[in-house]
């Protein structure tokens, strides 16, 4: 994605802020309040995957990449809450959120938000690769007729993101005034976010915190890694909070508590103490990690990665405060149906092993 955008700012040729040609904003970064002052470029190498730190210094040479509103060079140090902006001299009409009838699962909706229970497989915004089909244009359809709520308009829409494989909870404000006040939310923390995870071995601890700051994996970009706290100055602190639901023999049902939010955090966090997600082929959990050797086990596996086709990850419970009303709001989520199953199929097997 970032890739062709940047072949997009070679061919567009925009002059720079300085002159008359109205520019559109792409993409749009705040700056955490802890993060360290590095350079614009090597912050931006690591916020946007399949880029280059020559490309993005071509753009800031262009007078594309503004920070709080005014044009910067690649040797700008950011600063905690900076706003980066990268613009062209066009709208990002090539991810126009077109109303597309596809189904979704409506929690709760009011004037302000609209609260949806994502099923798995489902692109929250289109992008490259993801033009349309998303949810996005899910709630587009949902509301063509809602005179007020344009799709397009950044200033509404998501307050936050899942991954596609991931199922669960996701809230959509309709008002700009709605999306400021849940964002703060997110932003400082005060959201109450559980996700239940079906990962590889008998996690010992009943409960535990994993404290690891993340920023993305050197040697493959589209991974993220666990720094130690000082290391890495582009790596932003995380904390997740576990607790043991059920232990199936080779695998375990986890909660995870998300005190910050960061991409594949849940992923990566359980990972790094020795639980991958079950079915994560991104981050290696989609081959048999603990078990035996037996050809009845294998196939066992092997059923199981059929019935859940994903990261066995879902966004349970979200708990905020109305953005209007000031009440503290929260709801919970059933499990979806591939989940349910891959659980239930694991329970079963771990009873008949314990009747040996």
């Amino acid at each position: 994605m970032a890739d062709d955008f940047f072949e997009e700012i070679e061919e567009d040729e925009v002059d720079g802020v300085g002159g008359e040609q109205e520019l559109f904003e792409h993409f749009r970064f705040v700056v955490d309040k802890g993060q360290a002052m590095v350079r614009i470029d090597k912050h931006l190498v690591n916020c946007m995957s399949n880029t280059s730190r020559n490309r993005i210094q071509e753009a800031a040479d262009a007078g594309n990449i503004l920070v709080n509103g005014k044009p910067v060079k690649s040797n700008y140090r950011i600063k905690p809450y900076d706003i980066i902006s990268i613009v062209l001299s066009y709208p990002p009409s090539q991810f126009e959120i077109i109303p597309q009838d596809i189904p979704i699962n409506i929690v709760y909706e009011d004037d302000d938000i609209i609260l949806v229970n994502k099923q798995p497989n489902l692109v929250v915004h289109p992008g490259f690769g993801n033009f349309d089909g998303t949810l996005l244009n899910a709630i587009a359809w949902h509301l063509k007729d809602h005179p007020e709520f344009d799709a397009n308009d950044s200033r509404i829409g998501l307050v936050h993101r899942i991954d596609k494989d991931t199922s669960g909870l996701i809230l959509i404000a309709k008002t700009e005034e709605a999306k400021a006040h849940l964002g703060k939310q997110f932003f400082n923390k005060t959201t109450q976010r559980r996700y239940h995870a079906l990962v590889w071995g008998n996690v010992k601890e009943d409960e535990g915190t994993i404290v690891g700051a993340l920023a993305r994996d050197p040697r493959d970009r589209m991974l993220f890694t666990v720094f130690p706290e000082g290391e890495n100055p582009l790596a932003k602190h995380a904390v997740t909070h576990y607790k043991v639901l059920e232990r199936f023999a080779y695998v375990t049902l986890v909660e995870c508590r998300l005190e910050t939010g960061r991409t594949h955090q849940i992923r990566v966090h359980m990972k790094h103490i020795g639980h991958t997600l079950f079915n994560d082929e991104r981050y290696g959990g989609h081959i048999i990690l603990k078990g035996t050797n037996t050809a009845m086990y294998k196939a066992f596996v092997k059923n199981c990665f059929y019935i859940c086709p994903r990261q066995a990850l879902h966004a349970k419970t979200l708990g905020f405060v109305h953005p209007r009303t000031g009440e503290f709001m929260h709801f919970e989520s059933e499990l979806p149906d591939d989940m349910q199953e891959l659980i239930d199929k694991w329970r079963k097997y771990a009873k008949l092993l314990a009747e040996e």
